[in-house]
């Protein structure tokens, strides 16, 4: 059966609420969140790992990258390593890769590395038997569960419930949202959530920069969701800001692209809001002026909870 991570266990009836049931098995402990926040050693590892991984698969598929430091995270916590040698981290950064090509079906080989691996320290190479064993060591500290619970699982479940029938800003809404997850799995602070929380924190900072008016109703609508805990969404998404505030040009690029220009979101939002109070007009500005919009923006965003409690009382 072919995984995709959006859609992880394509065999259930009932995928939401079967993913929110079982994603705690398809991450770390909470304690090794902790030991991660305690010894600056261990974060040494997991850093070098995912640095690793990255420069490995940095002409593939993002996602595949992901599923790798997924297994990462989850060996790391349930196995460890008592001896993290440069040709042990090596190892495992290449077995993980290897595991989620086999997963996703992507064409990545291991022989398809053995050049760039020779260019590294040692020029160390690791023959076709040595990845199986450790892929063996891997796949028995994750139980076998392979089939990963990601945020992406949960990201169409949560657009779903904001009730967006543009499908272009749907679209839109979608990608940045991909884009914060992504750029969002090396800090170690979000180890401290569930994938679910990950998602509807990613999909909510998303919407604020790109369609701030109807933030307050998106807030609502991911609050009354039953499976959410209002609180840690509120956390997670400090976090989340922390990040996106590190990186917010991507965003500004990605609203002021040629394929998704900034018309199709602030127009059409702004068009949409105008007709129902007659109050809102949209000024001619530059780029330049578009951003430092969206900069005071974001850095409104999440000022106290009863702020945002306030706005959603206004939907």
């Amino acid at each position: 059966m072919e995984f995709d991570l959006e859609n992880p266990l394509q065999n259930f009836c009932d995928p939401p609420s079967s993913l929110f049931l079982i994603e705690s098995h398809h991450i770390p402990p909470q304690t090794y969140f902790r030991t991660l926040k305690s010894r600056d050693f261990d974060i040494t590892v997991r850093r070098e790992v995912i640095s690793l991984i990255y420069q490995l698969s940095c002409t593939f598929d993002p996602l595949l990258s992901y599923l790798a430091v997924n297994y990462v995270d989850r060996f790391l916590a349930n196995q460890g390593i008592s001896q993290p040698k440069p040709w042990i981290l090596r190892l495992l950064a290449v077995s993980c890769l290897s595991l989620a090509a086999k997963m996703t079906r992507a064409e990545f080989s291991v022989s398809d590395i053995q050049a760039f691996l020779k260019q590294g320290e040692g020029g160390m190479i690791f023959e076709a038997p040595t990845v199986r064993r450790m892929e063996l060591l891997i796949l028995g500290a994750l139980k076998w569960r392979m089939r990963s619970i990601t945020p992406f699982s949960f990201v169409p479940f949560f657009i779903a419930l904001l009730r967006l029938k543009d499908l272009p800003l749907r679209h839109v809404l979608k990608e940045r949202a991909t884009e914060i997850i992504i750029r969002s799995q090396k800090e170690i602070r979000l180890l401290e959530f569930k994938p679910s929380v990950v998602a509807a924190s990613a999909l909510l900072s998303a919407s604020h920069e790109l369609l701030p008016f109807q933030y307050p109703c998106f807030l609502r609508a991911i609050f009354d969701c039953a499976y959410v805990n209002k609180e840690n969404i509120l956390k997670c998404n400090n976090v989340i800001q922390d990040i996106t505030m590190e990186g917010n040009e991507s965003a500004f690029d990605l609203v002021s692209s040629s394929e998704t220009p900034i018309n199709v979101l602030d127009h059409h939002f702004l068009s949409s809001e105008s007709t129902k109070t007659g109050s809102i007009t949209i000024a001619a500005s530059t780029l330049r002026q578009e951003k430092d919009i969206k900069r005071r923006k974001i850095a409104g965003y999440g000022d106290s909870h009863a702020l945002q409690i306030s706005q959603i009382e206004q939907c």
